[in-house]
């Protein structure tokens, strides 16, 4: 999956920027300060830059050319942002190698196409070697070649991410799984004809089988944004990630196949939200240390959005708004929950 930076000072762009590459399926980490942005590079390679020009203590241009000095990055592809569209700034910033200029506002149509155009150019494609993705945090989506998969049915959408997260299983494990109200002969009844629309809605040999054991094809190795926010997190656990990957990690989290009901989703869900508590609380205790209390609190609450009986996020909670002297911490302290007031 193409790796997105975004580099902005405005807090509400980087969001919108974002929020609608990541739903387009891409990995994206945003800076807000072009120095803290040269400083991520050291440790982070993306496939695509995106900058504002306009930015206070070093604007885009210069964080370009700062870019362009360094060897691997030379020919990183690069898009610059500006409300600004003056011939100069599109003259000079070609001039030090930007591949785009896209100007502000733009619509998301705008951002996509512009963006894609650019992987394009680079070799890179959404997919992964199958030329499948696969969305399951917060959505439910199969893209296969370019395009959504169309299900017979939204329960051989469920068989497929099942079969996805246990690479091989019996027919009744899957059927217990999916069906498991339902009496051994129905429920069985029940995998084969959904088995045979999943085959339906991607191909005959999208399934093997071998000795009564089913799983994907070898063929279908989807981009699977659950195993990534996985590996993250992971990483994550190692002390591997900053605050800002941290953040972004934590924003990769959503609902797992929202709209399934079935008790396997419950534990892939519960596994999920461990994971999600632990990022944010690393990225709570990261953010205490850089003295970014505002944050750290936005962090703790999350948590407890989840899980709201963690007494260290409700201490954390507490301290960091404390530390910022908002009222609100006597509310923390005494464990009173008051989520419909925001921190942002």
């Amino acid at each position: 999956m193409p790796r997105i930076l975004v580099v902005d000072d405005d807090a509400a762009i980087l969001k919108l920027i974002s929020v609608i590459l990541t739903r387009a399926g891409h990995e994206v980490r945003t800076s807000s300060h072009p120095v803290e942005a040269l400083d991520l590079l050291k440790v982070f390679t993306p496939d695509l830059v995106i900058s504002d020009v306009v930015m206070p203590y070093m604007t885009g241009l210069e964080f370009l050319e700062q870019v362009r000095q360094h060897e691997k990055l030379s020919a990183l592809p690069f898009i610059l942002l500006s409300s600004h569209a003056e011939r100069s700034d599109v003259r000079r910033g070609m001039n030090l190698g930007a591949d785009d200029y896209l100007p502000k506002p733009f619509t998301p149509q705008d951002l996509r196409e512009a963006v894609d155009a650019r992987l394009r150019r680079a070799g890179l494609t959404l997919q992964g070697e199958s030329g499948m993705s696969a969305r399951a945090l917060g959505t439910a989506q199969v893209v296969w070649q370019g395009v959504p998969v169309s299900w017979v049915s939204r329960k051989a959408l469920e068989l497929f991410f099942y079969l996805l997260e246990h690479r091989e299983v019996t027919s009744w494990e899957a059927a217990e799984a999916l069906w498991p109200e339902k009496d051994e002969a129905r429920a069985s009844s029940l995998f084969h004809t959904t088995l045979h629309r999943l085959r339906r809605s991607l191909s005959n040999d999208a399934v093997v089988s071998s000795n009564r054991r089913y799983a994907l094809a070898e063929h279908l190795r989807p981009d699977y944004d659950v195993q990534r926010f996985e590996l993250l997190a992971a990483q994550a656990e190692q002390g591997a990630l900053g605050l800002e990957e941290l953040r972004e990690l934590a924003g990769l989290y959503g609902t797992f196949l929202p709209g399934a009901d079935s008790p396997w989703v419950d534990d892939v869900r519960a596994r999920l939200e461990q994971k999600q508590l632990s990022v944010l609380g690393l990225a709570a205790q990261a953010a205490s240390r850089a003295g970014r209390a505002k944050d750290a609190a936005q962090f703790h609450q999350r948590a407890l959005a989840i899980d709201p009986l963690s007494e260290a996020d409700w201490q954390g909670l507490a301290r960091a708004l404390g530390t910022l002297g908002d009222p609100r911490a006597r509310l923390a302290a005494q464990r009173e929950a008051w989520w419909a007031a925001d921190l942002h």
